[in-house]
């Protein structure tokens, strides 16, 4: 349910309705607006009678039932945009980042050079794969936690966050010690003991579509990560499977303004696996942007035709400062925020 607070209200009757929601087994979400003020209390659907008690309390307006089954991520909850701060730049309400770099880190030469290019761009974050999720046991897996070295000495270098992936609940300690934002791919979407590992490690969380799953069910996982008191998590839009195979999934671009009607959390874009090949992962960007999207996470690669995954899909070097020219423009365009480039 969520409590609203009477206009006015005393700091000391704020604390009282915190209490007794802690009192009666909810969890209190707290979310102080310009002129409202909202606790939500989050658990089991509230009886008629606990509804009335809590309207009883001194300083409370209105008690109203949270329609949605996904309580934390709602707009009920939180009726303004999450933005989540990063050194290199800010996403959501109005502001857009753009991270940028190879799907995995096969050598030190590779991410460094990858990691310098699109800092040069104007890139904010650095993305990299150390544990690499692939469908055949036989493909290139990763390099593991020497791959997480490698990130860390990137970051030293460039000063970029890194964003990387984290497969199972027993990594999300090692990988949080060298990553400043925990991907959670794909095909562990719905894994939630993952989801849960990763909101009690208090990084910001990146969670991307399952390439099967409606609105609602990336919804629900995401609530798994809120749950755990971490409400730093980042939506994105990746492709989900249809019938259609002209591309390696398809790009739900409805999705975008579905989800930012839905939700207070950043929303972005992965144009790079719908698209499946390079040519057209900056058309699916900006038709993201277009849509929305409060950020992009983008496949590049120094020597794209080497590399040892998904090489097909990620963007030269000339190709990826193609893009982050047409994104400032766009997001101009817009009336939106697109960072600064990272100085030094």
């Amino acid at each position: 349910m969520l409590i609203v607070m009477k206009r006015g209200y005393m700091e000391e009757e704020l604390q009282a309705v915190i209490r007794e929601i802690e009192k009666v087994g909810y969890r209190p979400h707290l979310s102080r607006g310009v002129e409202t003020t909202l606790v939500g209390a989050i658990g089991r659907g509230p009886t008629p009678e606990l509804m009335e008690h809590f309207r009883a309390l001194p300083g409370v307006a209105e008690v109203i039932p949270i329609s949605k089954p996904w309580k934390l991520a709602s707009l009920e909850v939180q009726p303004f945009p999450t933005v989540l701060e990063f050194p290199t730049g800010k996403t959501g309400g109005g502001h857009v980042m753009v991270a940028a770099g190879p799907c995995g880190v096969e050598s030190r030469d590779q991410t460094l050079k990858a990691a310098r290019y699109v800092k040069a761009h104007g890139a904010h974050m650095l993305r990299g794969g150390a544990f690499k999720p692939r469908t055949s046991p036989y493909a290139f897996q990763g390099l593991g936690v020497e791959g997480l070295k490698i990130l860390a000495e990137a970051k030293r270098e460039t000063g970029l966050p890194i964003v990387t992936e984290v497969l199972s609940p027993e990594q999300v300690e090692l990988v949080a010690e060298h990553a400043d934002v925990l991907q959670i791919g794909a095909r562990n979407a719905q894994n939630f003991a993952l989801l849960q590992a990763a909101g009690e490690s208090g990084k910001p969380v990146l969670l991307k579509r399952g390439m099967s799953m409606t609105l609602e069910e990336f919804l629900m996982s995401a609530e798994y990560v809120l749950s755990r008191g971490n409400m730093r998590v980042i939506l994105v839009e990746r492709g989900i499977r249809t019938f259609e195979k002209a591309t390696r999934f398809t790009l739900d671009v409805a999705a975008v303004p579905v989800l930012k009607s839905w939700t207070h959390l950043p929303v972005w874009i992965d144009p790079s696996h719908p698209a499946g090949k390079r040519d057209w992962v900056i058309p699916l960007a900006l038709a993201g942007l277009a849509a929305g999207a409060d950020g992009l996470i983008v496949e590049t690669h120094p020597e794209p035709e080497k590399a040892l995954s998904d090489a097909a899909q990620q963007l030269h070097e000339e190709e990826f400062a193609e893009l982050m020219d047409k994104a400032r423009r766009l997001v101009a365009a817009l009336d939106k925020t697109l960072a600064a480039p990272v100085l030094g």
